[in-house]
């Protein structure tokens, strides 16, 4: 069976050396964990996708590491480059004519001139399209007009030196009248040249008093005029040949865009094939391989280090990502590997597919064009932040066997080393055949074989079920202070706890600032924070009790989490916020924490700050309603939160 041929639903193809043989698996759980920091800190799922692909996964390296390797190859080549040559002096002379026309569009006002500095910022990178863009202006600056009108000029003469050096050596302008005189030129020697590939011998004489001048050798013969042409078009035909295909359409586009002349094009095609056949001896097609040196032995020379050069700043650019709109696709491989070899594009690609494997996975999703955590993928990032609590503390959570017999849940959980609950025998057995099917290996003939993973225990509980409601501060000052990601994280984790461990249990999670409201896990991963102020703890014990209330557990606790003393409370339904915090604004929140109480609700304070105005206000609450403060003597980090918090669920 040959390469690319089909068997069945595979399709087998040659190794070429860009494939990836252990077949880039991307760990959404470990990807998810590094986007967390910034998830929580609430750039946003784009951003946080884009700063991971930046900085790169485990030993694949990251945009901005192929962006450098990238620019060092360009300074290595532009320090044995002569950077001062024509296609340099194009790109500097281009830059300094729009920064005039952008100064004058900048003293301007109104729409148009936005919309003009919008058109300039979306021209096209390569040179060709970038003067077509440039040739088509409406310029507002006038010597922006005559510099770009120079280099025009500039720029024809150059383009016809690419290609005719010796021909148009004698011109001092290249006119609309040069082009056309040289278009007619051209024409004639093409028949010429005709004529003796026909095997006539033309009579020059006509040609060289019409055209002569243009010749500074003085040839006399067809013989000299080939001898004059013909190694210049082979030198600009390595120069192609060396190039890729889309360096090559660029300089011609650039040549095109410059001599926007269709018959003149045509006749240097045509000129270049009788050339070729002319003095075929020449080496026509040479691939010239490196352009590193001194400097450039050749104009062919100079061209091919000027076209690896632009394609280097493409790179640079596409890896950059800075345009509106980048995306990954818009990364040349085929460049990258020319460049940065093979395993370049394979770090490439891992990167290109960690977006769709969270999306895959249901831990992500796109909407409205944003990436935004789905709840599962806040499940997941709890997980992982609940794992690294555990190991921290270096402590298995405990289980609920103080006070009366555990009693069954009705739930099963993995088993796990050191736990006492019976085994889930049904589940086991369950877990055991469905892993034996998935490895293609049926149990057969009543026998199954068990592992580790495989094994369930019954789920027990011997204290009635508690409902939390964790209130999380998440004033303007949380991300200021550097609080709020690590508490976010806290939160998730809780959830976690809860939602995996402790199933009778519940958890009302309820984010205050200058208003409270309750929310789910993945909304603590929501792009952007509250640039708001005022920290309405009466507003947050308002919610509780009443989410408590409806709750039909028979335990029922607050949990509250801030760094600042309130400054807001509710009058009426609209929140008036005061600093200094005002005696309304405390007696207030006094007394719905004093209905809480009331109401059976227990209250713990986690305070982040030790300010003496927060502590004070604390042991006050806590002397009122019987609950707890915690950090009053040295102020907790959210760490410190997450151990006493979530560390110590469920100890009895």
């Amino acid at each position: 069976m040959g390469a690319g041929e089909h068997l069945g639903d595979a399709r087998y193809l040659r190794y070429d050396g860009s494939q990836d043989p252990l077949g880039g698996h991307v760990d959404v759980g470990e990807v998810l964990e590094r986007l967390g920091n910034d998830l929580l800190h609430g750039f946003g799922g784009r951003q946080a996708v884009r700063d991971l692909l930046r900085r790169g996964l485990g030993d694949r390296r990251g945009l901005d590491e192929l962006r450098r390797e990238t620019r060092r190859r360009r300074e290595t080549l532009e320090r044995h480059s002569d950077v001062g040559g024509p296609f340099q002096h194009v790109r500097d002379e281009l830059d300094a004519i729009e920064q005039l026309e952008r100064d004058a569009l900048a003293a301007r006002g109104g729409d148009d001139a936005r919309w003009q500095e919008l058109d300039l910022d979306t021209l096209p990178t390569d040179l060709g399209g970038r003067f077509r863009a440039l040739q088509e202006r409406s310029w507002v600056s006038s010597e922006a007009r005559s510099r770009f009108a120079a280099l025009a000029e500039q720029l024809r003469q150059d383009v016809l030196d690419a290609y005719l050096r010796d021909l148009t050596g004698a011109m001092r302008s290249v006119t609309p009248e040069d082009v056309a005189a040289l278009t007619r030129m051209l024409a004639e020697l093409n028949e010429l040249l005709a004529a003796r590939e026909r095997g006539e011998e033309p009579d020059v004489g006509p040609f060289l008093a019409a055209h002569g001048h243009l010749f500074p050798e003085g040839p006399t013969t067809l013989d000299e005029i080939l001898e004059a042409l013909a190694r210049r078009a082979a030198a600009m035909s390595q120069v192609l040949a060396s190039m890729t295909p889309e360096q090559r359409r660029e300089l011609q586009d650039l040549a095109g865009a410059v001599f926007d002349d269709l018959d003149l094009q045509f006749q240097l095609s045509q000129l270049s094939d009788h050339l070729r056949a002319a003095a075929p001896e020449l080496d026509w097609d040479r691939v010239r391989e490196g352009v590193e040196g001194e400097g450039p032995a050749s104009l062919g020379g100079l061209v091919d280090r000027m076209s690896t050069l632009s394609e280097l700043e493409e790179l640079e650019h596409a890896l950059a990502g800075e345009h509106p709109g980048a995306l990954l696709d818009d990364v040349d491989e085929e460049a990258l590997r020319r460049h940065l070899g093979d395993d370049a594009v394979r770090d490439l690609r891992q990167l290109k597919r960690i977006e769709d494997e969270l999306e895959r996975a249901g831990v992500m999703r796109r909407r409205d064009g944003e990436l935004e955590l789905t709840p599962r993928g806040a499940r997941v990032l709890g997980e992982r932040a609940l794992g690294a609590l555990y190991a921290r503390v270096e402590r298995r959570p405990a289980t609920r066997t103080a006070g009366a017999d555990p009693e069954p849940t009705g739930q099963t959980r993995p088993w796990a080393f050191g736990d006492r609950e019976p085994l889930a025998v049904q589940r086991t057995v369950t877990n055991a055949i469905l892993r034996a099917a998935g490895e293609g290996r049926p149990a057969g003939r009543g026998r199954v074989r068990l592992q580790a993973d495989d094994l369930e225990v019954v789920e027990t509980e011997v204290r009635p079920r508690t409902a939390t409601a964790l209130l999380l501060d998440l004033s303007f000052s949380m991300p200021l202070q550097g609080h709020l990601a690590p508490a976010k994280r806290m939160a998730l984790a809780f959830a976690a706890l809860v939602e995996g461990r402790h199933r009778q249990d519940s958890l009302h999670l309820i984010g205050f600032s200058d208003y409270a409201r309750r929310m789910r896990p993945a909304d603590l991963a929501a792009a952007g924070f509250e640039r708001v102020y005022g920290t309405n703890m009466q507003h947050a014990f308002l919610l509780a009790r009443r989410v408590l209330a409806d709750d039909p557990r028979p335990v029922k606790q607050v949990v509250m989490v801030t760094d600042g003393e309130p400054t807001a409370h509710l009058e009426g339904s609209e929140a008036v916020f005061n600093w200094p915090p005002v005696p309304e604004t405390l007696e207030a929140t006094l007394r719905e924490a004093m209905r809480l109480a009331r109401s059976g609700i227990s209250l713990s304070i986690f305070l982040l700050e030790d300010a003496p105005g927060l502590v004070a206000f604390a042991e006050r609450l806590a002397s009122l309603t019987g609950g707890t403060v915690f950090g009053r003597e040295a102020s907790l980090s959210a760490d410190d939160v997450a151990e006493r918090v979530v560390g110590g669920y469920g100890d009895g």
